[in-house]
């Protein structure tokens, strides 16, 4: 070993301690004992320029040390080569190289005070001269051929290890194999000589590494000659028939047996009585059975067999197993012991041979002696009635001839009052509901009993949580806050008694109020963790959080812009990276406790690129497999990975997508284009974003070969009536698969040609002139390059140029629905006449009013009805117009031929709101009514028609009937006469205008015996009835008055009329009002065609739209016809097939 530079040990130097120590204080006197000193052998290298032999002890008073040399007194030989203040304080000393050969020897260090000498084992200093070997003449060896012969080598000692080699001068290594090997002696062993083996330069090597030194032996000749091919087998080591081999336990066993003979024997090795050990290994072509770190169930005998053809030899090993001398269980205690008190200090030890002990006091050897009661009775030294002149250094020291053990025995033999070694007043914290021990360290011979009171109080302290340990400290389990408080440990023997006193505070816990949790956050934001703690306030000065990231206190740079904030319980990391993530741990601790509580914080991040692209063909050229190792997810699985290609003609530098897989797989089939030289490269998608791409991969090129496809989006139009315009999506550039793109159209009369006309061109357009106008052609175009066709391509179907309609429709009817809506009929054109795609028909029309019959409106409104149909509704017109109608068909050219017009109006009036009878007499009665509330023009008068009842029990009939017109539209009563006396009549009374009579209203009456009109209750209640008739008249002449109709609408959109509720309904005899019900039996008109009336309310004018509206030819919207109207097309609805209105054909 080298010390600063200067030392070096051979063997290995440890420090020892020799004595168990008592615990007695420093302030108490005590004997020395060794802290640490040299053990050897010390073996002094030739380059080291110092030894540094050590020895250190403790003691009250200090210890001062001596040195002995082969068991004289040792002091150096003079000061240049010690250090005097240290052999003064520690027994060190240090030895100068230049001198070490007279130093070699065997040292003892001794360490005394007043009380006693304790010595250290011998430590021998070995310091070994160079090795060389001896100068000598070495004859030439003469040998037969087939006859066994040794080269000696005989190396010299030296440091070990040491290692042979036996090479020629020239440095070249002897062969070694069965027949020729190098022993453990070093010597080079032939088991029988052939001629090769002569040579005059056979040179033994040995190399001391240690000391890095070779020396060389003078070479050797050897001489064979011709002799007998065969020999029986010898032993050429070892000699003799038996060997005993004594070894230490632990020992490495090397058995060797180098046999001689031709041909070159065989070695069998075997262990009598039992098998080999499974340690055991063959090392030297067989010839060196070792086995390593020997127990005592090694020992036994051994035998090596050496055989061939010609014999056989044996050779027997006895192993020996033996041990040094050590303790049994640990060296002998040290023993503090009271006046008169009999001490026995007990050596065990082991050993092979048994070791025998040697006893010494204070260094000297101490001898049995029964007068004075101090016995050695083999391992055990017994001292009867110790007295204070029996302390001292007692020493153990057990030998055999492998070595020696020595053991530092401290008796202190003393009376003493007890000592408290504990400071006074000491103050102590803790914990609620933590252990803790206040201590309490007392010496005194005999030892002192420990007793502990608190607050004042004698009484010793009891209960399950307080316990006094061995050492006389208190320990308290599961402190409480009531445990505070002062308390007071008594120590006590025989010579005294001592106390001191103790102050404990029991404190609240430290806990996390809210910690942080576990979470993901994305890189590039802020992730936040929480460390809220209580604490208890008196431990303020010492509170703080600490933050820990993987197991190490995380140190957080002071500087402004850094990433981390720390503060209010709050650890903040501003622009995550993957770095950041890990295990956070909060710490919060004060001197007395700490708790902490953890969370994972795991960063997600797009992928990391994939590694290793590789192209691997599959069954040609342009299709392959794409392969990569994926990278890192970071903590979000891979979604998809996504191909991109790059290719050098069309576009190179700009990368495209080619293919997506999904994310658990690795690798892409492809198909490619021809033609092309492709790179390739991948990334990665998951939950965060995409990834970074690949490195891109070699550039991989594809031969050229026909197109794949042909174009696609084919599109036939006619702009012109007599030219047909093809287009069609062209192909990419990368879908050339090769040069010289052209395009071949071909194109037929559809189901007329058999025969296809061709062109190739190369642009993406084609135009077929003078065609028919509107016929439908078969068209198909196929892709060529300068390497082939593309695949056999599609027919299309389309039409030449479209133009304008050339006929009209026929047959147009209108039916009017209600005073709003009409239902305008026709047959559609020939389909010969179209021209072209048909696209809808046109309704247009314009209005005249009857309110204003010299005003004609010459605004034309029209309306657009798309695809094929018969009819359409107009809705949202004016009453008391005439309309004047014309129907026209369009395609996508244009507008076709108008019909001829067709007019209609509306002026039909409402029903009149009330029809009463009064003052019945035996042959009239008289009628009152209010005038209809929506005229729908101007009223010509009213049609009045009664009916004579007969009646029997369950039904009443009509038997004869009655009309009359009343021409004065103002009328509003009327007295009917010539009437049946007693008879029941029921009257019906309609509004009319030019347009006809509205829909009436029924009222049933009885003619009355004249005699009823004279009494007094049938006046009064004819009285009533024309009292409330006036009434009724007057409201409606002054509501007339305001605007010519009557504010009806807003009753008519909540309600609809009855007429509509009876076509909805398809019920067309149910009239009433709120006063009357219908007569039973009673009709609803008495003509059919009137029945309807005013059948389809405006509330329902949607429920008849046909179509969105559309612009006219001149650029206006047709549907805006006037102010207040919906605009639009409209949409015929279905369920009118009940329904029978009049009808208006021209």
């Amino acid at each position: 070993m080298r010390l600063a530079g200067s030392l070096q040990l051979v063997l290995l130097l440890t420090l020892s301690t020799e004595a168990t120590s008592l615990n007695i204080p420093p302030e108490v006197e005590q004997l020395p004992t060794f802290v640490y000193h040299t053990t050897g052998p010390i073996i002094a290298l030739p380059f080291d320029n110092t030894v540094t032999i050590r020895c250190e002890a403790r003691g009250n008073p200090p210890p001062q040390y001596r040195w002995t040399k082969d068991d004289l007194d040792f002091i150096p030989p003079h000061p240049a080569t010690i250090r005097s203040d240290q052999l003064a304080t520690d027994g060190t000393f240090v030895l100068q190289n230049k001198s070490l050969a007279r130093f070699q020897g065997k040292y003892r260090c001794y360490a005394s005070n007043k009380l006693g000498t304790a010595m250290t084992e011998t430590i021998e200093l070995i310091v070994p001269s160079m090795p060389k070997f001896p100068k000598e003449n070495i004859e030439p060896i003469v040998v037969d051929e087939g006859e066994p012969f040794v080269l000696l080598c005989n190396p010299p000692e030296g440091v070990p290890p040491r290692k042979i080699h036996w090479m020629s001068i020239g440095l070249q290594h002897i062969e070694q194999d069965e027949r020729v090997s190098v022993g453990t002696d070093g010597s080079l062993y032939f088991s029988h000589a052939l001629q090769k083996d002569s040579r005059q330069d056979y040179c033994c090597f040995a190399d001391f590494l240690r000391i890095r030194t070779i020396v060389q032996k003078p070479g050797g000749t050897v001489v064979v000659v011709a002799g007998p091919p065969v020999r029986t087998p010898s032993l050429l080591l070892p000699s003799g028939v038996q060997t005993e081999k004594v070894l230490l336990k632990g020992a490495e066993l090397q058995l060797e047996c180098v046999p001689g003979g031709n041909p070159t024997p065989k070695i069998e090795w075997m262990k009598m009585g039992d098998e080999l050990p499974a340690r055991a290994k063959l090392d030297n072509f067989g010839k060196l059975l070792t086995i390593a770190a020997i127990e005592e169930s090694d020992e036994g005998k051994y035998m090596c067999l050496a055989k061939n053809s010609a014999g056989q030899a044996v050779h027997y090993f006895d192993v020996i197993v033996e041990e040094p001398p050590k303790w049994l269980t640990e060296p002998p205690h040290s023993q503090l012991t009271v006046i008169g008190s009999d001490v026995h200090i007990k050596c065990s030890v082991s050993g092979k041979p048994q070791p025998d002990i040697l006893w010494r006091k204070n260094g000297n050897i101490f001898e049995d002696n029964p007068l004075n009661n101090k016995r050695v009775l083999d391992d055990t030294l017994v001292l009867h009635n110790a007295t204070p002149d029996d302390s001292g250094v007692y020493q153990c020291e057990a030998a055999n001839r492998h070595g020696v053990v020595l053991g530092n025995i401290n008796i202190m033999v003393m009376n003493m009052a007890p000592l408290i070694l504990t400071e006074d007043h000491h103050e102590y914290a803790v914990i609620r509901g933590e252990d803790m021990a206040m201590n309490c360290s007392a010496f005194g011979s005999p030892p002192p009993t420990i007793s502990w009171a608190k607050d004042e109080t004698p009484e010793t302290i009891e209960g399950e949580r307080f316990v006094t340990l061995q050492n006389g400290s208190l320990q308290i389990s599961s402190a409480e806050k009531k445990d505070s408080g002062e308390y007071v440990c008594v120590a006590d023997n025989s010579e005294g008694k001592s106390s001191i006193m103790a102050v404990l505070a029991v404190k609240d816990p430290t806990h996390i109020a809210f910690g942080p949790q576990d979470m993901q956050v994305i890189s590039g934001t802020t992730a936040q963790l929480m460390c809220q703690a209580e604490y208890d306030k008196s431990l303020a000065d010492s509170f703080q959080v600490v933050w820990i990231k993987d197991g190490e206190e995380m140190t957080f740079p002071t500087e402004e812009h850094s990433r981390y904030f720390v503060g209010d319980g709050m650890l903040q990391i501003m622009n995550v990276n993957l770095n950041d993530e890990g295990v956070y741990t909060c710490l919060a601790r004060t001197r007395l406790d700490g708790v902490n509580r953890t969370a994972l914080l795991t960063v997600l991040d797009v992928p990391d690129a994939p590694q290793n692209v590789e192209i691997t063909e599959l069954k040609d050229q342009r299709h392959i497999l794409l392969a990569w190792v994926p990278g890192s997810d970071h903590n979000s699985s891979v979604i998809e990975f996504i191909v991109e290609y790059e290719e050098s003609q069309w576009e190179p530098g700009k990368w495209k997508e080619l293919h997506k897989v999904p994310g658990n797989q690795a690798t892409a089939e492809l198909a490619l284009h021809g033609h092309l030289n492709y790179q390739f490269r991948v990334y990665a998608v998951n939950a965060v974003g995409p990834g970074p791409p690949s490195e891109p991969t070699e550039r991989y090129k594809t031969p050229p070969a026909a197109p794949d496809r042909n174009p696609e989006n084919i599109k036939i139009e006619g702009r012109l009536p007599h030219q047909m315009d093809i287009s069609w999506e062209p192909l990419l550039p990368v879908e050339h698969n090769g040069p010289g793109l052209e395009y071949k159209v071909s194109y037929r009369k559809l189901a007329v040609d058999d025969t296809w006309t061709e062109h190739l061109i190369k642009r993406h357009s084609f135009v077929v002139r003078n065609t028919s106008t509107f016929i439908p052609y078969e068209i198909k175009i196929q892709s060529r390059n300068s390497h082939g066709w593309g695949p056999e391509p599609k027919i299309a179907t389309g039409y030449s140029g479209e133009d304008v309609p050339t006929a009209a429709p026929r047959d147009v009817a209108v039916e009017v629905m209600n005073t709003t809506v009409l239902r305008v009929s026709w047959t559609p054109v020939p389909p010969a006449t179209l021209r072209g795609h048909l696209k809808g028909y046109h309704v247009s029309f314009h209005q005249r009013s009857f309110l204003n019959p010299d005003k004609i409106l010459d605004e034309r409104h029209t309306l657009s009805f798309p695809g094929k149909r018969t009819h359409a509704i107009v809705p949202n017109l004016d009453a008391f117009s005439e309309y004047t109608l014309t129907v026209n068909v369009f395609n996508k050219k244009g507008n076709g031929p108008n019909t001829s017009a067709i007019s209609n109006y509306f002026s039909v009036p409402e029903q009149v709101p009330i029809l009463t009878t009064s003052n019945a007499q035996k042959e009239s009665i008289r009628l009152v009514w209010a005038p209809p509330l929506v005229a729908n023009g101007i009223l010509t008068g009213y049609l009045l028609q009664y009916h004579l009842s007969m009646f029997n029990e369950t039904t009443k009939e009509a038997r004869d009937s009655w009309e009359m017109n009343i021409t004065g539209p103002d009328t509003t009563h009327w007295q009917l006469e010539g009437l049946e006396e007693g008879s029941l009549y029921l009257f019906h009374l309609s509004a009319c205008t030019r347009a006809g009579c509205g829909p009436p209203l029924a009222q049933e009456s009885t003619g009355q015996p004249r005699s009823i009109s004279t009494k007094g209750w049938f006046i009064g209640t004819m009285c009533a009835v024309a009292l409330l008739t006036l009434i009724v008249l007057t409201v409606c002449f002054m509501r007339r008055n305001q605007g010519g109709k009557y504010a009806v609408k807003e009753k008519e959109d909540l309600h609809p009329d009855e007429e509509s509720q009876a076509m909805n309904d398809d019920t067309f005899c149910e009239y009433s009002d709120s006063d009357e019900k219908p007569l039973r039996g009673s009709s609803c008109s008495l003509n059919g065609d009137d029945a309807v009336g005013d059948g389809v309310s405006r509330d329902s004018l949607v429920d008849y739209a046909d179509g969105g509206g559309e612009f006219s030819e001149d650029g206006s919207f047709i549907g805006e016809y006037s102010g207040h109207k919906r605009g639009g097309s409209v949409t015929e609805p279905n369920g009118f097939a009940g329904i029978e209105p009049g009808t208006s054909a021209l």
